[in-house]
């Protein structure tokens, strides 16, 4: 199976910039980096894990939260096996932990859901302050 390591939390300032990456080792059946499909979710304290972003086996096809979108940028490099997450513009209602997971890719458009994905990191911590 896929394991998945996160890296690249830390505190930042609102109004900051921050770039996790997941790097992901080890293979289920065989396969590559480019046969799964990517997410990143995040967990605040309190809070049930919450979708992020997904990214499709070949960057072609990204998909943000509402909460999100216009500040983070989801993107891969499959020869690196790893997925990234830039986050610009950090507020501090960003702050939680961060998790990448990764499905294989069966064809979907896309995956939002905690069970769509069997693969997870341990997750990285990003504090914004005020």
């Amino acid at each position: 199976q896929v394991q998945l390591v996160e890296s690249g939390g830390g505190l930042v300032q609102a109004g900051g910039s921050l770039r996790l990456s997941c790097a992901a080792s080890g293979r289920a059946s065989g396969r590559t980096f480019s046969s799964y499909a990517m997410g990143w979710f995040r967990q605040a304290p309190g809070k049930e894990r919450e979708f992020v972003a997904f990214i499709s086996w070949n960057g072609g096809n990204t998909y943000y939260a509402d909460s999100v979108k216009g500040r983070f940028t989801i993107s891969r490099d499959n020869a690196k096996s790893t997925l990234y997450l830039q986050m610009n513009s950090l507020k501090p209602e960003d702050t939680a932990v961060y998790y990448c997971a990764a499905r294989i890719y069966d064809g979907g458009a896309l995956y939002y859901t905690q069970s769509q994905y069997p693969y997870w990191g341990q997750g990285t911590q990003v504090t914004v302050s005020a």
